[in-house]
């Protein structure tokens, strides 16, 4: 399937993108202000149902392969990934938020064991009883594949675009380095004025994905749709574009 990709004249010129691009580099979240964000209930980012950008592209990270171990970066409590487990994948997430990963289990109706994680002091993992689900609770930038080993897959809907902006460098590498060769990595992101809106979610553009992982990867950019939505004007936008991207280890 093709695409039509929009072309965004939301900057001028380049050196107005670079003013507007520095609007949210010192942007900071704190890893107590998201728990809060679970503990008031303001999980707005959360959705109920399958992301349809994932369901769409989904052949194009499996790629005829069965049982591909996916990452979740930030997980949250995302309903994807039962969708995948059902499907015979397994799943490895990684969130900050206890009370989210349990809201996860107790939503999908899903029991669960709770272990220590002996690699990363304080933190836990709860398995689903049939291991097909595992979530680490834990600071992301912890979790290594020394922890929790390689993958084949990767969705990434809402941790790019969450992170702060100056941990971008740090994150890309991470993720990278949990890759398999055969690993394909969808990652969802957004652009909007972000001289308008302060984040999170962070405006990410294009080049931005190219500069991070484009040393690495190769990127093919699969879908551009019109993503605003009538909760956005109370972000202060008029407009909200939403890109998925597709990434591949390059060929050694």
């Amino acid at each position: 399937m093709s695409y039509n990709v929009r072309k965004q004249n939301t900057f001028a010129t380049s050196t107005d993108r670079k003013e507007e691009m520095s609007a949210q580099e010192n942007r900071v979240m704190a890893l107590s202000e998201w728990e809060d964000r679970w503990q008031e209930g303001k999980t707005g980012f959360h959705r109920s149902e399958v992301h349809n950008l994932l369901e769409s592209n989904l052949d194009k990270v499996v790629c005829g392969r069965n049982e591909v171990r996916f990452f979740f970066p930030l997980c949250g409590k995302a309903v994807d990934m039962k969708w995948l487990a059902d499907m015979g994948h397994t799943v490895v997430g990684v969130e900050i938020s206890e009370k989210g990963i349990k809201q996860f289990f107790a939503e999908q109706i899903l029991a669960f064991n709770e272990e220590p994680v002996p690699a990363i002091p304080g933190a836990k993992v709860f398995k689903s009883t049939d291991e097909k689900i595992s979530i680490y609770q834990c600071d992301l930038y912890k979790f290594s594949s020394t922890v929790g080993g390689k993958f084949g897959g990767i969705w990434d809907r809402g941790a790019l675009v969450a992170i702060n902006p100056y941990d971008r460098q740090k994150y890309a590498t991470l993720l990278m380095s949990l890759m398999n060769n055969d690993c394909r990595y969808l990652v969802d992101t957004l652009e909007y004025n972000p001289e308008l809106y302060k984040g999170p979610p962070f405006f990410v553009s294009e080049e931005d994905v190219k500069n991070l992982f484009g040393g690495g990867c190769d990127i093919e950019l699969l879908e551009s749709v019109d993503a605003f939505e009538e909760k956005h004007k109370s972000w202060g936008l008029g407009s909200l574009t939403e890109k998925v991207y597709l990434l591949a280890p390059k060929a050694q």
